[in-house]
């Protein structure tokens, strides 16, 4: 077993118990691009570990009764079997060099439409802080829940990302209402049947690497609990925001852009994501008891100038 495969999976283990996202947005791009793993391989070894580690996540989000089973159902109806279409299609198209590029296109694409979901979700976190987040009533809608269920478990079966940040984007369009706890555990419960389904076509077909699946697990389940514990501390929003250049960058690194290019438009994202955060971190308004503070203070103040003292 390679070592620095399993600090990988910790690491990518870690952002995803941070964040919510980005297993297989980061782990497979990290496989193939640093660790020279086939394409093919890199896709069905993340979503066997996978299978494994977002039940830890959903079990959690279940016990707090943050999951709508309603959706999770419609979801997985369309999901499921579409996931393991996926893996037919990608053994439809060939083996050998053809399909390795085919994969690594289509990765390139999802990646880029994960950095999309990250930005609507950080949107979306943004309005739920200011406008509250209270329950909502949530009406199902049975044939476009299944609809996106099907659409996202074809992409995760051909390139592994999409369980998290690609269904979300959409279930946050054709959900609004829904609180962002929910949001995040209803896609990560459905996700683990559709992994499942999805890894299952790929041992099938002997696309599957267990030493890799395993050196990536024993990295990643630690670290997915590590994150967790430290969510409630660890600036997310930072997380999210490097989250987004790592993305971007493996993304144009698997559509074979100079890196001189790729340098240049990951320090832009960099410096817009620095400007970003400052420009949050000015609109965050003083908590209730940094505001008594003031008051007190300035009434203080008031006393002295006035030549009254204070009780």
């Amino acid at each position: 077993m390679d070592p620095l495969l399993a600090f990988a999976g910790l690491g990518v283990g870690i952002v995803v118990g941070l964040t919510g996202m980005g297993g297989g947005a980061l782990m497979t791009p990290i496989l193939v691009l640093f660790f020279g793993v086939p394409p093919l391989a890199a896709v069905s070894s993340d979503l066997a570990a996978s299978a494994v580690m977002k039940p830890f996540g959903g079990w959690v989000h279940a016990r707090r009764g943050s999951v709508n089973w309603g959706l999770v159902r419609w979801l997985c109806l369309g999901s499921v079997p579409s996931a393991f279409l996926g893996v037919l299609l990608m053994r439809a198209i060939g083996d050998g060099d053809r399909v390795q590029d085919v994969v690594r296109t289509a990765l390139g694409a999802a990646l880029l439409l994960a950095v999309v979901g990250l930005l609507v979700k950080m949107y979306r976190t943004d309005t739920a802080a200011a406008d509250g987040d209270g329950p909502a009533p949530i009406r199902v809608r049975p044939v476009p829940t299944v609809l996106l269920g099907a659409i996202g478990g074809l992409v995760v079966g051909m390139t592994s990302v999409g369980s998290g940040s690609l269904i979300i984007v959409v279930l946050l369009g054709l959900y609004p209402a829904l609180r962002p706890r929910d949001l995040v555990g209803t896609d990560l419960v459905q996700a683990i049947p559709l992994v499942f389904s999805a890894a299952l076509g790929h041992a099938f077909f002997g696309d599957l690497k267990l030493d890799l699946a395993a050196a990536v697990l024993i990295g990643s389940v630690p670290g997915v609990l590590i994150g967790a514990r430290l969510s409630s501390r660890a600036p997310a929003g930072l997380v999210r925001a490097a989250l987004i250049v790592v993305l971007i960058a493996s993304a144009l690194k698997l559509f074979e852009v100079p890196t001189g290019i790729v340098l240049l438009i990951v320090g832009l994202a960099t410096v817009a994501s620095v400007a970003e955060g400052w420009r949050r971190r000015s609109r965050v308004p003083a908590a209730p008891q940094d505001r008594d503070t003031e008051r007190e203070t300035t009434a203080k103040g008031a006393e002295s100038a006035s030549g009254v003292s204070p009780r």
